[in-house]
């Protein structure tokens, strides 16, 4: 679930923009990030099942109250970034259909709380991938699309202009949008919510590669889509959802173009809103001792149960006054790039400290050398 909420609304705009913009050439990026992205998910799954605890209590037990507050607005930061492009994915496809925004947020936030206080973790997590699982609409506007074999081959060997400061910009979003802050937050929670064990370890290794290579597949998919139609058209610069859909529509069809994107962007950016909202729900309730389970009813954990509510709510109201989705997408992946060391340095220390294996030494290791290769 926390993988298809990877590719959500604000990661589908980068990629977009990164294949209008650049062609191919920032599809290499996605296939390094493989390794990262699941050595770092696997490390606080991990954590999770050999401490029974998730990443914020962790934090605290080990490193102290003061360590656990900073993870906690280091999290909060990017969940509100995230949550207003989430919200305003969904806006954008809610006015390709002439729905105003208002009235896509309100019900889309009523319908997320509903879900998430009449339901136990399974139930939230089976509708969480029923819709994530609307993201592989974009693998067919890539097949659709046509991309020529030799120029995508081009692409992927063609050299990275990192000195140009637009190619840069761009490059750290796409880091900041495969690897998040609230992703590794929530993985350890809700391992830890779902009642795993040390038994669990072989089915945890499995789901997070499978989920690894799903993610991926999806943001190469929109990244080439995006490239084939709208590269060299003179579309360098999105401004909406809507351009988006306007801009595929000549190569996929009015109506397919329309509908693909709706699917794939409604998709990605409500499972992604369920997780954020309970990625900082968990971790605050676990920085001050308070019960924190989709398991527990709002009456047993009203602490938890609030939280998520109000982030919902700020995302909401935040959502209506909202610039360019694009550029708003853009600047929060940057933003998840920059806060990624600090999140990502306390995962290793609590990994190195409680998880002493060799292979989770070498791990560590493949995991370090590879974000080094990002400047991160």
């Amino acid at each position: 679930m926390v993988m298809l909420a990877d590719t959500d609304a604000g990661s589908v705009v980068t990629a977009a923009q990164s294949g209008a913009s650049w062609g191919y050439r920032l599809l290499l990026v996605q296939v390094l990030l493989v390794p990262v992205l699941y050595g770092l998910m696997f490390l606080v799954a991990r954590l999770g099942l050999e401490t029974g605890r998730g990443l914020v209590g962790l934090i605290r037990d080990e490193l102290g109250p003061r360590w656990a507050a900073i993870a906690v607005g280091a999290l909060a930061v990017s969940v509100v970034g995230a949550l207003v492009t989430e919200l305003a994915g969904i806006a954008g496809v809610g006015e390709l259909f002439g729905v105003p925004a208002w009235a896509t947020v309100g019900v889309t936030a009523a319908l997320l709380l509903g879900l998430v206080l009449t339901g136990g973790y399974r139930r939230v997590e089976v509708v969480g991938i029923a819709l994530g699982l609307f993201e592989l609409a974009f693998v067919a506007a890539a097949v659709l699309a046509r991309p020529h074999p030799h120029e995508v081959a081009a692409g992927l060997l063609a050299g990275q202009p990192i000195g140009d400061p637009r190619y840069a910009a761009l490059l750290a979003a796409n880091v900041g949008a495969v690897v998040m802050p609230w992703m590794l937050f929530y993985q350890q929670s809700a391992v830890v919510d779902k009642g795993l064990t040390r038994r669990d370890l072989k089915a945890v290794r499995v789901d997070t590669l499978l989920g690894t290579v799903l993610t991926q597949i999806v943001m190469a998919a929109v990244l080439v889509a995006a490239a084939t139609t709208l590269h060299g058209s003179g579309a360098h610069r999105l401004g909406s959802v809507g351009q988006i859909a306007t801009a595929l529509t000549p190569f996929l069809g009015h109506t397919a173009g329309r509908i693909v994107l709706a699917l794939g962007v409604a998709g990605a950016a409500l499972v992604a809103s369920i997780v954020v909202s309970l990625a900082i729900a968990w971790a605050a309730a676990e920085a001050l001792g308070k019960p924190c389970s989709l398991d527990e009813s709002p009456r047993r954990a009203p602490f938890f149960y609030a939280l998520y509510a109000a982030a919902l709510a700020v995302g909401s109201v935040l959502v209506l006054a909202s610039p360019s989705l694009v550029q708003l997408s853009i600047a929060v992946e940057v933003l998840n790039a920059l806060l990624l060391p600090l999140v990502v340095g306390l995962v290793l220390v609590l990994a190195y400290r409680r998880l002493q294996s060799k292979t989770v030494r070498r791990q560590l290791a493949l995991v370090a050398s590879v974000m080094a290769r990002f400047g991160l």
